[in-house]
C-alpha cells in the first residue's frame, strides 16, 4: 500500500517467512511481521521512520526447539543522493543515478538488534527430553563434585552424580584463574 504526498510518502510491508529465507540471515529463519514505513523528504535528505510489529521464531537457547519472540520496534534511516553507495554516520549515501535503496537488508538488521541476547521457553515450556539430557552434564562451578540437575519446571535441582576422576586435574586449571 503507498500514499503520497509531495514530500512524503507511507508504505506497509507484511514480512513473512519467505522474506527470511530469501535474505538467509543467521539469527532469523522464519516470522510474521507488519512493517509500516514513512517516507520525508527535507532538505536534501529522506527520513525512513519504520515501525514494525510481529513475531519471529528463533531457537530456544536451552532446547533448541522453536520459539516465538514478539518484536515491535521504532527504527529511523536517513539517506541522501551522491556518488556511489556508502554509510557516513547515521546516513546512508545512495548512488544519484540509482535513485533507490533496498531496504530489506536494514529491515532485518532492525529486527535481529531488537532481540533479546537470551531466548529461552518459559518456565516448564521446554523439550522434556532435551532438558533430561543436559541434566546429565550440567554444572555450576569447578568446586562442585555434585552434578546439577534441572527438574521438570526447568528449575535447578542438586542430584550426586559420578564424576571421572581425570577431571580433578583439569580442574586445577579453572583453579588457577
Amino acid at each position: 500500500m503507498k500514499n503520497m504526498t509531495a514530500d512524503s510518502a507511507k508504505y506497509e510491508f507484511m514480512l513473512d517467512n519467505q522474506f527470511f529465507v530469501d535474505l538467509d540471515g543467521p539469527e532469523v529463519q522464519k516470522g510474521k511481521l507488519e512493517v509500516k514505513l514513512s517516507v520525508k523528504k527535507t532538505s536534501g535528505v529522506f527520513l525512513l521512520d519504520f515501525h514494525t510489529e510481529g513475531v519471529v521464531i528463533v531457537p530456544c537457547d536451552r532446547c533448541l526447539d522453536e520459539m516465538e519472540l514478539s518484536i515491535s520496534t521504532s527504527d529511523q534511516l536517513k539517506v541522501k543522493l551522491g556518488l556511489s553507495f556508502a554509510e557516513e554516520g547515521d546516513i546512508v549515501i545512495v548512488p544519484e543515478d540509482d535513485g533507490y535503496i533496498n531496504i530489506a537488508w536494514f529491515l532485518y538488521e532492525f529486527i535481529v538488534l531488537h532481540i533479546p541476547m537470551k531466548h529461552v521457553h518459559a518456565p516448564g515450556k521446554c523439550n522434556k527430553g532435551m532438558v533430561g539430557k543436559l541434566n546429565k552434564h550440567l554444572r555450576i562451578s569447578a568446586d562442585d563434585d555434585m552434578g546439577v540437575a534441572m527438574d521438570e519446571d526447568d528449575g535447578i535441582s542438586e542430584e550426586p552424580q559420578e564424576i571421572d576422576p581425570r577431571w580433578n586435574e583439569l580442574k586445577k586449571i579453572l583453579d588457577n584463574n
